[in-house]
């Protein structure tokens, strides 16, 4: 699948993430910059190393205004009070705009522009609603002569499209749902994200929602339910007839994660163990018609690149924006519903959109760790119809 490790290699030596707050609940309390803080800090204690080791940090966020603009990778690094040479950049890919920093970090360190970086993301839904960057409304980024006719108004009209094109029913997307929320449940019952998650203290919101002086450690996901059949069935979706519900769709969330690399030289002088390296790195498009189908290109991208076939990798977490994606991808790709998200995944855990392509690679990289196997596929689907995808091989 890959060459041989180099000293120039990139490898992950640390990974974190807080955990996922619900819309204005357990870490509304907190700013973008001071969550994405707590995780820059972490994963350099984690790796217990000299901060000033960092030399490049490359963040994800999507909404990219009030407290969340002007470089907020770079305000969550000055906010620590330390070296304030590291350099800073905020990407957006949409959704997998933190999958892409990693994907940019790795391939600095191959390309020898530097040997330690921390990839990351964040977002705080409670605080910066999704679309308070489109001041001027829907579409208005479009040229008169926009060559892509009726493009869908919002991802959930993508995910109602690709629902109709491949016969997906409201119990294909309830069934789903329930899954999610169950195997996250069980995921948590059995301490599987104890290693990856850093607890968080946050303010406990008030009656009126504000802030209080009193703290609360966050230690778990807050999303999940108590979900069944019977529960989904009585949610009513966006538009009549529709076949995704809130219950099957992915939640509105604060978060944030992210993972230290560094070159295989560097590690190895540092006496630190390498724990992962990505192997392929792809970022595509797909037909805007249906905007989400980006994961099912992604994934035979780069699965081709890499010369393998679905059924040669271990884990895969393909993310839930809504139930749809995810039955669209394993139907398109044959896959084996017992490797895909098996500890559940946004519809339960929830979807900080910034951070969620780092929370994926560090959610997959701890469960190829602890089910002892080699190879992840991590795909998320992006708004502007784009699609992103990494393959991890741990060492």
């Amino acid at each position: 699948m890959t060459a041989p490790l180099t000293d120039r290699s990139p490898v992950i030596v640390a990974a974190t993430r807080t955990p996922i707050g619900k819309r204005g609940g357990w870490l509304a309390g907190l700013k973008a910059v001071e969550l994405l803080r707590h995780v820059q800090l972490e994963v350099i204690a984690r790796a217990g190393i000299d901060p000033d080791q960092v030399e490049q940090i490359i963040g994800g966020c999507v909404t990219q205004t009030g407290e969340q603009s002007l470089n907020i990778t770079r305000n969550a690094w000055l906010s620590t009070g330390l070296d304030p040479g590291v350099g800073c950049s905020t990407v957006d890919v949409s959704c997998g705009s933190a999958q892409q920093a990693n994907h940019l970090i790795s391939a600095l360190i191959a390309a020898d522009v530097l040997d330690v970086g921390i990839a990351c993301g964040v977002e705080s839904m409670s605080r910066v609603p999704m679309g308070a960057n489109l001041y001027q409304g829907p579409g208005h980024y479009k040229t008169a002569d926009y060559p892509w006719q009726d493009p869908p108004h919002s991802q959930f009209g993508g995910a109602e499209r690709i629902a109709e094109r491949q016969g997906i029913s409201r119990d294909d997307a309830d069934s789903y749902g329930v899954q999610s929320q169950q195997r996250a449940a069980l995921a948590w019952a059995e301490g599987r994200f104890d290693r990856e998650v850093t607890s968080v203290l946050a303010p406990v919101p008030g009656p009126d929602g504000a802030a209080t002086t009193e703290l609360r450690r966050v230690s778990r996901d807050q999303g999940l339910r108590e979900t069944t059949m019977q529960t989904l069935a009585g949610l009513r979706p966006n538009v009549e007839g529709a076949v995704h519900t809130a219950g099957t769709t992915s939640q509105v969330s604060d978060g944030a994660s992210a993972i230290l690399w560094m070159s295989w030289e560097r590690a190895r002088a540092l006496g630190l163990r390498p724990r992962a390296r990505l192997a392929h790195q792809v970022v595509t498009g797909a037909d805007p018609y249906y905007l989400l189908d980006g994961p099912v290109v992604a994934t035979e991208r780069i699965l081709r690149r890499a010369g393998m076939k679905l059924g040669d990798v271990d884990v895969t977490e393909v993310n839930e924006a809504f139930a749809g994606v995810v039955l669209n991808w394993m139907a398109a790709h044959d896959a084996d519903p017992e490797r895909v998200n098996v500890n559940g995944g946004a519809i339960a855990l929830g979807h900080p959109l910034g951070s969620s392509g780092t929370r994926l690679l560090v959610t997959a990289l701890h469960e190829l760790e602890r089910t002892g196997t080699e190879t992840a596929l991590v795909t998320m689907c992006c708004g502007g119809s784009l699609g992103t995808a990494s393959l991890l091989q741990r060492i």
